[in-house]
């Protein structure tokens, strides 16, 4: 099941997937901050596959600015998404999966910036610094129920995200968006922004029973941006 709040998105992905791979894909329009969102989409997936094997939350926003220039309203904007919507989407998540008893893998997307701070970031940071922890924290309470919970924490990626941001549009404006990511990737090691592919693979890792023995920790997918 492919949930985002843009359902047109989310339908774009689904369709990919039966493309490509000829699987069965749905589709639903989710807030990650609204419970009954969260509770209305368990219930479904638990009526159509009988139950919840995997998760991987990905949802995220920033506000690039100094936090002394923001306002309360988009700091909690930020934390609501990026961190309440982590707790509330592995909540349901793990109680859906102790339901059927079987176990099951849950993968966070967090942000090397919960490991390297930036200026101008102070609530993305703040928020993926706070996932971090969680993170390891629920490993610990869910090990017990055969559920491992584990992030996956990457750097800069090619993705639609950064096009908001202003500083990013008048780099686009001043050097093109080839010149925009280029200046972007220049503190990266790798010397490139991650392609959402290379952290799709991580992720694909982290849920599969390659991985049977890995649970409360972070695979950084960052070009040895945080070294």
């Amino acid at each position: 099941m492919v949930t985002d709040l843009d359902g047109e998105a989310a339908e774009a992905a689904a369709h990919e997937v039966r493309r490509e791979v000829g699987g069965e894909a749905l589709t639903r329009k989710l807030d990650v901050r609204e419970e009954t969102d969260w509770a209305e989409a368990m219930e479904e997936v638990a009526g159509r596959w009988g139950g919840l094997d995997l998760l991987v939350a990905s949802a995220g926003i920033s506000h690039a600015r100094p936090f002394t220039e923001m306002t309360l309203e988009e700091w909690r904007d930020v934390h609501a998404v990026n961190l309440d919507g982590v707790f509330l989407g592995t909540r349901h998540a793990v109680r859906a999966m102790r339901e059927t008893g079987r176990g099951g893998s849950i993968v966070v997307v967090g942000s090397a910036s919960g490991v390297r701070a930036s200026a101008g970031a102070a609530a993305y940071c703040s928020s993926k610094a706070a996932v971090r922890h969680f993170v390891k924290a629920a490993a610990l309470e869910c090990a017990g129920d055969g559920i491992r919970i584990s992030a996956v924490v990457p750097a800069g990626v090619v993705t639609p995200m950064w096009s908001s941001m202003p500083f990013f549009e008048d780099l686009v404006r001043e050097k093109g968006e080839e010149g925009a990511w280029e200046v972007l990737a220049e503190g990266t090691p790798l010397g490139r922004f991650a392609r959402p592919e290379e952290v799709a693979a991580a992720i694909l890792y982290l849920v599969s029973d390659e991985a049977s023995y890995v649970t409360g920790t972070e695979l950084r997918v960052d070009g040895g941006y945080t070294a």
